[in-house]
Formats: structure tokens, sequence, C-alpha cells
């Protein structure tokens, strides 16, 4: 199937806009039909603080199309395919596509038989050169990733390269993709990185709630029926002392009762941007009739799926540094190099956690069992809870097995948080649209080391301890000290 790859950058400049143009190419990623319209994106003015400032800033937006005529085959026999399922396969855009959860949720859909279009900025992939970091694990280009997985799974695509914060890039895409379905991961995920500096802070949410709103402007513009698949945190609860309910609250108060929203108690400026964007979402539902599903998923844990295990360039990132890395990643890397384990505080900090296949296969379920028309769900979306010390025993014992020295060190908490609490959240409407959970199990944890053990080499000691602390946030701009 050829392709013709289709480039527009969008160059702000006080004279206005100028197009370049040249025929297009079957080769991907080279020669392109090149416009440059206006920008007003604001991740131009908030994403590079560094020297950078000077220049002009551009966002490139790149699509890949399909020009051939084949036939568009049925989607796979999954729970989303019905007898009067139309005869081409659903539309899901993934923003964010190219990031931990995004890559790997684009190729579990695309192998499903849905129409796929990654929508992304790849500023993920910025924070790590501005920071000095590096994942785990190699990761190919976002172009040789598609390329790599056409030649795998014979299956297309699609691509555009842009800032959703800029809604004229974002309603070109939308326009043109059409999707049935966005799924949104594209946000700036990290709450130590929101917690850097100001200048971190106000792009965490300004980059997560005003994007989120030009979703939710998209859909109302050019497709209504559209339904928004949002992830959302279980951070946005925080660890109130009852159990923790999916979203919404039954509460008798005075003599009267109603069901009202689940209280948030955000910890970071990056969890309260998901508060924001979940109060909005919940408002659109409401005013334009908007089908919502906010997916408030707890820790991730893993790097494989089936589809990424197809090939190396097909790998997913893997982070184990103390602004992007999790709580279980982390601990198995340290344990992979002969690192203590890096219990913050106490270690009694509760969470929900899943594995990366089970993150996919949520993503798929939520698809194909799309909320009504003006309705915002709310699921909880872990499989398991345990504590920093119960991780970091389960992590000491499997590396134990392995031939590993494995020890463990309480490091002072960087964050502002309680170290010993209840926690009870509950996790059921997803088991009940059919989720068959991956429990974390010996053979898990196993596969998992051994996985850092192949790339400990790529191991930056430095990258290891937190280096960002929540109260000694400041308004100058600053670099984690390698």
């Amino acid at each position: 199937m050829a392709h013709v790859l289709s480039v527009s950058c969008s160059l702000s400049t006080s004279t206005g806009s100028r197009s370049i143009s040249s025929k297009p190419s079957n080769q991907f990623p080279s020669a392109a039909s090149v416009n440059l319209p206006i920008s007003t994106s604001p991740f131009k003015r908030l994403a590079f603080q560094t020297n950078y400032t000077s220049q002009k800033r551009r966002t490139i937006y790149i699509k890949a199309i399909s020009t051939s005529q084949e036939p568009i085959v049925q989607p796979g026999s999954g729970s989303h395919e019905t007898s009067s399922e139309p005869s081409v396969p659903k539309k899901v855009m993934v923003i964010g596509g190219d990031g931990y959860c995004g890559w790997a949720t684009s190729l579990h859909l695309s192998n499903k038989n849905y129409e796929v279009a990654i929508v992304d900025n790849l500023v993920r992939r910025h924070f790590d050169h501005q920071l000095g970091l590096d994942s785990l694990t190699p990761i190919a280009s976002i172009h040789n990733r598609i390329r790599r997985w056409k030649s795998v799974a014979g299956k297309d695509i699609q691509l555009y390269i842009g800032d959703i914060c800029d809604f004229e890039f974002l309603s070109e895409a939308f326009n043109s993709f059409q999707p049935d379905a966005v799924v949104h991961f594209g946000e700036q995920r990290s709450a130590p990185y929101s917690m850097i500096d100001r200048s971190r802070a106000v792009f965490t949410q300004h980059n997560n709630v005003i994007g989120t709103l030009n979703v939710l402007f998209a859909i109302k513009e050019f497709g209504e029926d559209c339904h928004l698949v949002k992830l959302g945190t279980m951070g946005e609860y925080g660890t109130p002392n009852i159990d923790i309910e999916e979203g919404y609250i039954t509460i008798t108060h005075n003599g009267r009762t109603d069901t009202l929203p689940y209280p948030k108690q955000a910890s970071s400026f990056y969890h309260l941007s998901k508060v924001h964007d979940s109060h909005n979402i919940a408002f659109t539902c409401k005013a334009w009739g908007i089908r919502a599903t906010d997916l408030n998923q707890g820790v991730v844990y893993g790097v494989r799926t089936g589809e990424t295990a197809m090939h190396d360039e097909l790998c997913n990132r893997l982070d184990y540094d103390g602004v992007f890395g999790t709580a279980l990643n982390r601990f198995c890397v340290q344990a992979a190099v002969g690192h203590p384990l890096t219990v913050y505080g106490k270690g009694g900090q509760t969470r929900g956690y899943l594995d990366i296949r089970d993150t996919v296969q949520c993503v798929e379920l939520a698809i194909a069992n799309p909320a009504q028309r003006g309705e915002f769900r709310v699921f909880n979306q872990f499989t398991e809870q345990f504590s920093v010390n119960e991780l970091a025993t389960l992590v000491t014992k499997a590396g134990k097995k392995l031939g590993l020295e494995v020890q463990t060190i309480s490091v002072p908490n960087p964050r502002v948080e309680a170290e010993e609490h209840y926690y009870n959240a509950k996790h059921t409407k997803l088991v009940e649209l059919g989720l068959k959970p991956h429990l974390l199990s010996d053979s898990l944890l196993d596969s998992l080391i051994n996985f850092a053990v192949q790339y400990k080499d790529r191991v930056d000691p430095k990258q290891i301890m937190p280096s960002v602390s929540w109260k000694k946030i400041g308004a100058k701009p600053k670099t984690v000290a390698a």
C-alpha cells in the first residue's frame, strides 16, 4: 500500500504566512507539500525554557495518507463487533500516541482492526533532552515506529504531528480523519515535572487544560457523536479516610440525599490539571451532549504488550528516573543495577496499580462500549492495590530468586502526602465490561527485572534519586541536577 506524506509547518511571524510546496513523495517521510499558516500554539511559548527563546517556533503537522484502493477490512472478532457494525473499521484518534500508554494503545487498537491516527507534538521526547534523561529502552523515531508496524503487521497508522493547544491544527486533523472516538493521552503526565518550577507548573496546566478544552470544542464543532475516552488519574481523589467510589458518591446531608461527583483532593499541579479536565468534561457533557468516559488510571507498570514485543523498533519506553519513572518500574531497574530500592519516607503510601497490557485492554473496552450522548462516565482503571513497602518487598524477593543483591533504603519524601493512610478504591465497572486483568505475579516480576537487566548498561545512576521537592518549588526556571 503506497503512502503520501503531507506536512505543514506552522511558523509564527510578524508578517503573516507563506507557503512552500514540492511534489508529494511515496518515501516516508521525505519530500512533501509544506504550508506555513499562522499558529498561536502556547506550546511554543511554554515548552522551551532554555536557549530556544530567541528562535522562531515551528509546529510540524504530518499526516500519512493511504493512497491504495484496497478494500478496508472489518474489525476483528473483539467485543466491539456487532451484526449492525458498518463495513468500515471504527476510526480512533489517539492523542499522545507516541507516549508510554499511547504507543501501546495505538498498536493494540490497530491490531484489533480499528483505523488509528496518532496525534502528537513529540514534546515528551523534548522533556528528556531538556532534563538530561533517557528511556531505559532505546526508542525509535515515531516515523520508524509506524513504518515498522506497517512492515510487521501490514496495518497503517496515520500520523499528525502538531500541538492540540493550536486549535487550527487540531481542527484540520479532526476534519481530515473524522474519528468515531478520541483517546486522549496527550497531556504532561508527571507530577514531579509539574513541581520543578513555576514555568513547568504553568506549562502543565496550560497544556493539559487548554488542550482538553480544544478537544471538547473540536468534538462539538466537527463530530458531535464522537466518543471521548480521556485518561484521568486516581490521584484526583487523594487519600480520603473513606472508600473511594468510581467518580460519584451518594450522600445524605440534613435529611436530603443526592449523588454528587466524588470530592477531589489533588496533590500536585499535574493532578490539579486532571481535576480541571474532569470538571470541564462533565460540564460539556451536560451542556452540549458530549459522550465521554474518564479513565481514572492507577500507576502503570511493565513495558511489553503483545504488539510492542513484535519487533525491537516497536519497543515501548521505560522510565526509571525520579521525574517520569513510576514506582514498580523504578524498583525493578534499581534492583537490576544493584542500587538500593528508594522508598519515600515511611513507605505506607498506597495506590492502585495495573499492567500496561491492562491499560490497552481497558481503553478498548471503553471504546467498544461507548457512553451515551450527554453521559459522563468515570471508571477507576486499576487492578490491584499496593503500598510502596509492599512493592519493595515483592521486588526484593523476585530479585533474590534471580541472584541479585537487593537492599531497600528510606529516603526523605520529596512530596507532600500522607505516608500512612486508609485506602480502599472501588474498581468494578471495567471488570463488568469484560476486563481480564493481568495481576502482578512472580513470573511478571521476573520478566520485568530480567528486562531491566538486559538494558542495565543504559542506566544513568545519577537519575535514580528524587530531585524535585514539592516544598522547594520556586518561580525561577531551573534544570534538574544531573
